[in-house]
């Protein structure tokens, strides 16, 4: 059996309930500012790539930059102090997401040559990876979160399901149509069965007959029951998510524990 992890310091506690706890009036307070931080330097991101924004207010757009960077690489620091063991945050999705929000700005501090220039480029757009902390810290979004978990398995058996009907129907439409008026193979007439079914409609191509076009109306009915059984699917899972605790662990940080829990079902460290 593994050895206990040692008791952790009381101002390490007050940091996680703070950081990781959106329910405490601390950790809200947290969230909000986090959340105008976020947006702000998605911002500046945006501006940047407005070239005449960039060349009339380029110090100003470096500075801000920089301030947070600066902020976010605190932030993250904070994160991984604050939980018993660093390194599954660090590998969690979320932790991947705060790294890749404040490595562009320190990988462009190594430009080495001309060459390395457009590279450089590309890895500060990864900035926009910013906007994704946005779903890592309101309660809402953490029930969200554990719906579409929840409801994962129903809504892959459902798409598998619109798949099959989605081939068949393609390849009646195939057997149906000439292919002068575009049918002119099965994953041809599959992709207007997509098209038809999810009510885009480009308008690309579209049947001649009288059976085809009796055929796409059934499918373009269908595909208004399509749009709303996903939704049926995750409305209910929504609600049982409203009745669930949000309590994140100390160590790995995870939440989704049942009221009564006492260990992590993910860590097995105490709550």
């Amino acid at each position: 059996m593994a050895n206990p992890l040692p008791p952790r310091s009381a101002w390490k506690d007050r940091l996680h309930e703070i950081i990781f706890e959106a329910d405490t009036r601390a950790g809200k307070r947290f969230d909000i500012v986090l959340l105008w931080v976020i947006l702000a330097s998605v911002a500046v991101v945006m501006l940047e790539s407005v070239q005449l924004i960039a060349d009339a207010y380029s110090t100003w757009l470096f500075v801000l930059e920089w301030t947070f960077t600066i902020f976010f690489t605190i932030e993250y620091i904070l994160r991984l102090i604050s939980v018993r063991k660093p390194w599954r945050y660090a590998i969690s999705f979320f932790g991947i997401v705060d790294l890749l929000s404040i490595l562009p700005s320190y990988l462009a501090l190594f430009q080495l040559g001309q060459s390395s220039l457009r590279i450089i480029r590309i890895m500060r757009l990864l900035r926009v990876f910013r906007v994704l902390k946005l779903f890592g810290f309101v309660r809402q979004a953490k029930q969200l979160r554990f719906a579409l978990r929840a409801s994962s398995p129903k809504i892959a058996v459902f798409l598998l399901a619109v798949l099959v009907a989605t081939v068949l129907m393609g390849t009646v439409m195939y057997i149906i149509e000439d292919p002068k008026d575009g049918f002119t193979s099965i994953p041809r007439s599959i992709y207007w069965a997509i098209v038809t079914l999810t009510t885009v409609g480009y308008g690309d191509i579209a049947p001649q007959t009288a059976l085809g076009q009796a055929l796409a109306g059934v499918i373009m009915i269908i595909g208004y029951a399509i749009i709303a059984v996903p939704t049926g699917i995750v409305s209910l899972e929504m609600s049982k998510a409203d009745n669930s605790n949000t309590l994140s662990c100390s160590s790995c940080g995870k939440e989704g524990h049942d009221d009564d829990a006492t260990y992590c079902k993910f860590c097995a460290e105490e709550l």
